[in-house]
């Protein structure tokens, strides 16, 4: 936590990125910029989930956000108050590359279930694989 403002640096990759489906829950966090961090991305459901085990590179965007909008977060991702572990998502603390290069400390909320190989998303841009979907079904 900075200690100064008390805000977080949260890396998300999935349906809480600008043009996601749940973007609007990251209203009242500050934008810092696109990001990667090292893992692979598979599809769950209509959602994706991150494995931090690999070589492979997430694409996502950092924000810095407030003690009550992590929580909201944890929430959102199934932890339990005052948790950071829940039954599919945990969240931990990475390194993320910014896209100007610098390393960012940040949060990440990591999958812990089962997921099918054959769902991993080679781009590890979920955005792309769902704009690319939309794409396809006009």
């Amino acid at each position: 936590m900075n200690p100064d403002t008390g805000s977080e640096l949260v890396f998300v990759y999935g349906t809480l990125r600008r043009g996601g489906s749940n973007a609007f829950r990251m209203d009242g966090a500050e934008f810092v910029g696109p990001a990667t961090v090292r893992g692979v991305l598979y599809r769950i459901s209509w959602y994706p989930g991150l494995v931090l085990d690999g070589d492979g590179r997430v694409c996502g965007e950092v924000y810095r956000v407030g003690p009550e909008l992590l929580r909201a977060l944890d929430d959102f991702e199934g932890l339990a108050a005052g948790e950071i572990e829940g039954s599919e998502y945990r969240r931990v603390r990475v390194e993320a590359l910014a896209g100007d290069g610098e390393e960012l400390e940040v949060w990440v909320y990591e999958w812990k279930g089962a997921f099918d190989e054959n769902e991993r998303i080679q781009s590890g841009d979920w955005l792309g694989v769902q704009t690319s979907r939309r794409d396809r079904s006009q």
